[in-house]
């Protein structure tokens, strides 16, 4: 059976989005690895999936599988991709939707001069009760601490040529994030050598998002992203948000941070607190077409 599809980006971010509300699909028996396989598929980051709530009084459930076919909890340039999608496919002529993820509940809006504005929701401090990490590990080792209310682990570098530590903070805005802040823009050598290892880090038993952050300004961060799942990305929603927030906790940064992604910039705002993420940017469809959708 062939299935219509979406082929969109926001900010380099490459997506297939797909309709389920209007078209029968078995989520769990697709094989979304094969999907975003860049080769064999289509080709995406993620492949976001539309589904009706759970909840009659929300509009939409959003589902998120990355290019290894895992779900994920949540994806802020997906986000604003999800709506203009509904918009643009008739599923709703409402401006700002209440769409359901597995991180909770969001509320994408698109705006006027066609930017995509999204609450990502409070960001929160506290992994230990999240799961990401193994703070069991951490602390047998000597690497985790606490500072200013920032968890924070040190690792040991498998490339001191290009860090000699790794000083990591850590936060999640739905899904896992560890940031390392740096003195001079990140290079391909240093997301090469040091993603994949912290990516992959017993540390973290169910991987984490990498970000490699340079405040150039005080208003102006630079960001490359090393995704679990996916490998580095050309711009990461929720990696932008997560670097973001820990520059201004920190009072590196000004508020209304432009993130310069590879793929584009985002501007991510936070009052601090329990104030929720706002994270404005662009979404594009690249163009549509039919599959046949393959099986596990």
């Amino acid at each position: 059976m062939m299935i219509r599809f979406s082929k969109m980006q926001g900010a380099g971010n490459d997506f297939v989005v797909i309709d389920a509300i209007g078209q029968a699909i078995d989520v769990e028996q697709v094989d979304w690895r094969q999907v975003a396989d860049r080769h064999f598929g289509v080709g995406a980051d993620q492949v976001l999936v539309v589904e009706r709530p759970q909840d009659p009084g929300n509009d939409f459930r959003y589902r998120i599988f990355n290019a290894d076919g895992a779900e994920v909890e949540q994806c802020g340039n997906g986000a604003r991709c999800f709506v203009r999608f509904v918009h643009e496919q008739g599923l709703s002529a409402k401006r700002k939707i209440a769409v359901e993820t597995l991180a909770g509940l969001i509320e994408p809006e698109l705006l006027d001069d066609g930017m995509v504005m999204v609450n990502m929701g409070r960001p929160d401090f506290n992994t230990r009760d999240l799961g990401f990490v193994d703070w069991q590990q951490a602390r047998a080792r000597g690497h985790a601490d606490i500072d200013d209310g920032i968890e924070h682990i040190q690792l040991a570098s498998p490339a001191p040529e290009y860090l000699p530590s790794l000083e990591l903070d850590l936060m999640s805005m739905g899904n896992p994030h560890a940031v390392l802040f740096l003195d001079a823009p990140p290079n391909d050598d240093m997301l090469e050598h040091l993603g994949p290892f912290i990516c992959t880090h017993p540390i973290f038993p169910k991987q984490v998002n990498v970000g490699f952050a340079y405040l150039a300004l005080p208003d102006q961060l630079q960001l490359r992203v090393f995704e679990r799942g996916a490998g580095e990305t050309l711009a990461c929603g929720t990696g932008a948000c997560a670097a973001a927030v820990l520059a201004l906790a920190r009072n590196k940064a000004r508020e209304g941070l432009q993130v310069r992604a590879r793929g584009g910039n985002l501007w991510v705002e936070w009052a601090g607190g329990q104030s929720p993420v706002m994270m404005t940017g662009p979404a594009h469809t690249v163009f549509e077409g039919l599959i046949v959708l393959p099986t596990r």
